[in-house]
């Protein structure tokens, strides 16, 4: 690193300090400036600490100067930096020691105070992943999906004693790398499957031993030609997966309530068709994932959608309400008789 001469680390050592000591409730003064460049070796007169000022001033630093000195704003304003804190306290997928290390760097962005105040307004109550390494395979997946390469991993699942296994006793995956999402407080990589042939979704956290080929596109064979990665929407993907939770892509038509529309529009977006049935209902055809989350989904609007077509989707709600009903029947025994 090149030796940084006297002035330009005095100038330096001035807006650290401006930026960690002051914001629009506390400030400093000039003398309080030469104080701290004195802690830190460098004498320095008034009217050149207040060239100083000046000048990070014109460099387009934003401090108001007079009496007293402060600074004004910031790249990030406060309750910009509370969001950001609170998305990554709120993330499962970032560890304690990651939620610790992200949290002490959006603090350096503002002054020390407010820092304080960000870090009291923490709560640690959230459940928290356990595993390190998911920042890292995030990067080398990003990686292998910029340069079209194919991977393999293993695969990790719960057992019931609460440890982590690799599934399909330690089976190595082989997959094309589409896409990396954001759903339900996890990260999933969108990939195509080696053996099947079809698009799959992994949440990265339970990745483990992940490679990726040197050359582009391993086997030319695994996609069809019409359908590359460019091709793929992962949006349209995202909408038709509910909670991440995979199932047969099937085309379905649902009723729902008028009342509705804002739920069905935040589910599916604005380009669906809406038909309107009579005065208090609506209809669309959309695509879906056919899964017991999806059917979820409808059974938790309480009676205001109910799915129309196809009748093979029907009958699979009808078969999980009845296995769900099956169960909490009470079913008395006969008294004894003498």
């Amino acid at each position: 690193m090149p030796k940084v001469s006297g002035q330009k680390k005095k100038l330096l050592l001035i807006k650290d300090y401006l930026l960690e000591y002051t914001d629009e409730t506390h400030s400093v003064t000039i003398s309080d400036i030469i104080a701290y460049l004195s802690r830190n070796g460098i004498s320095a007169g008034y009217q050149s600490v207040k060239d100083d000022v000046e000048l990070l001033c014109d460099l387009g630093m934003d401090v108001e100067i007079g009496r007293y000195i402060h600074v004004m704003s910031r790249e990030f304003e406060l309750p910009e930096l509370k969001l950001l804190v609170d998305c990554v306290q709120a993330s499962k997928f970032i560890t304690e020691k990651k939620t610790a290390a992200l949290t002490n760097k959006l603090c350096t962005l503002c002054s020390k105070y407010e820092a304080e105040g960000l870090k009291r307004q923490i709560h640690r109550n959230r459940i928290k992943s356990m595993n390190e390494s998911v920042h890292v395979n995030i990067s080398n997946l990003v990686e292998a999906i910029g340069h079209s390469r194919d991977i393999t991993f293993k695969y990790m699942q719960y057992t019931l004693n609460k440890d982590m296994a690799l599934r399909r006793d330690g089976k190595v995956y082989e997959a094309r790398p589409k896409a990396i999402v954001y759903s339900d407080e996890n990260y999933y990589l969108v990939a195509e499957d080696s053996d099947t042939k079809t698009i799959k979704h992994y949440r990265i956290d339970k990745m483990k031993s992940i490679t990726f080929y040197e050359s582009p596109w391993h086997r030319s064979s695994w996609s069809n030609p019409r359908r590359t990665r460019n091709e793929f929407d992962v949006s349209e993907y995202t909408k038709a997966n509910f909670a991440m939770y995979g199932g047969e892509m099937r085309r379905v038509t649902m009723q729902f309530e008028n009342h509705l529309i804002g739920v069905v529009i935040d589910r599916f977006g604005k380009d669906i068709p809406i038909i309107r049935v009579d005065d208090k209902h609506f209809e669309t055809t959309v695509s879906v994932a056919v899964s017991p989350q999806f059917f979820a989904w409808v059974f938790g609007l309480a009676g205001g959608a109910k799915i129309t077509a196809p009748k093979e989707v029907c009958s699979e709600m009808r078969h999980m309400l009845k296995e769900v009903h099956e169960m909490y029947i009470v079913r008395h025994k006969p008294k004894a008789t003498e």
